[in-house]
């Protein structure tokens, strides 16, 4: 965007920032946008979607003024989990571990397990002793700083939670540790272990992959996440129902209930936005109006 432009946007965003918090956010001239507003159906009061990404750099992650707004203007602030109660996240590493006392060095051939060793010792510092017995999908996570090109990382969560404590907004999780744990666990550990081993060998291709869905991410080009999760070759897609279609039907199921009490900011991962059974279109087909938010 140019300067002149940036420039001028930020002005008038001032503006209305400066008078009543009541007046109507600008809506988006496309669907390229993050940041919807939810209303209709019976709602007193607009409640807001918003698409974050678990894991980017820091200094990529800026909010618009119409964001911390929406913010402001909610009761509550709802992600996936809680995580701003400390004994969640300490109860969620107890449940990163693998069942029945598996360990990595079962799920391989003894030249596999070799690779993935040298692997997490040598380039990730990480002795593979340590995280033995840790769900393979948990792993991948440390795999991400290797695709990034900057040394400063942070998740948009994380930064979102900031806004909401500095507003003093009460934050809520629409899942348990539990239960995400209990999703990982009823994908089997040997298909997980491939998974992580296909990554390792494809850091290459994955780190274009990656800086792909980054720059669709920032620009914000809805349809194109879209896309790129269809064409995912993670080996997601074999289990697109359990870890994103029936979640999302389990969340709509809760938001029918929490919406109707007080307006709500609903900030889960951008794939649970998109798609004929993302939130968006779940939202539209019980009768709600939703409509992209200008988020520059």
């Amino acid at each position: 965007m140019k300067l002149i432009k940036t420039f001028g946007l930020m002005i008038f965003f001032y503006s209305c920032h400066a008078q009543s918090d009541s007046s109507k956010l600008l809506l988006n001239k496309d669907d390229n946008s993050l940041l919807w507003q939810v209303s209709g159906n019976g709602l007193k009061q607009p409640s807001y979607l918003f698409g974050t990404f678990h894991l980017m750099c820091k200094n990529d992650i800026h909010f618009s003024n119409q964001l911390t707004t929406a913010v402001n203007r909610a009761e509550k602030v709802y992600m996936e989990i809680d995580m701003d109660d400390p004994e969640t996240i300490l109860g969620g590493m107890m449940l990163m571990t693998m069942k029945d006392g598996k360990t990595l060095q079962q799920l391989y051939s003894e030249a596999d397990y070799k690779k993935i060793r040298q692997y997490f010792t040598d380039s990730l510092k990480t002795p593979l002793p340590f995280i033995a017995r840790i769900k393979p999908f948990f792993l991948e996570a440390l795999l991400y700083p290797k695709m990034m090109p900057c040394k400063l990382i942070s998740g948009v969560e994380e930064e979102l939670m900031k806004v909401a404590k500095t507003q003093k907004k009460e934050i809520k999780g629409l899942e348990t540790m539990e239960f995400q744990a209990a999703v990982f666990d009823s994908i089997p550990y040997e298909e997980q272990a491939k998974e992580l081993l296909q990554s390792i060998d494809s850091m290459a291709s994955n780190k274009k992959s990656f800086d792909t869905m980054m720059q669709v991410y920032k620009n914000q080009q809805i349809n194109e996440i879209e896309n790129l999760f269809s064409k995912s070759e993670s080996g997601m897609e074999n289990h697109q129902d359990l870890l994103l279609n029936n979640r999302n039907k389990n969340w709509l199921a809760q938001l029918k209930s929490i919406m109707k009490t007080n307006p709500v900011f609903v900030a889960v991962g951008a794939g649970h936005l998109v798609g004929k059974q993302g939130l968006i279109a779940l939202l539209r087909k019980e009768g709600y109006m939703v409509q992209p938010l200008l988020n520059q």
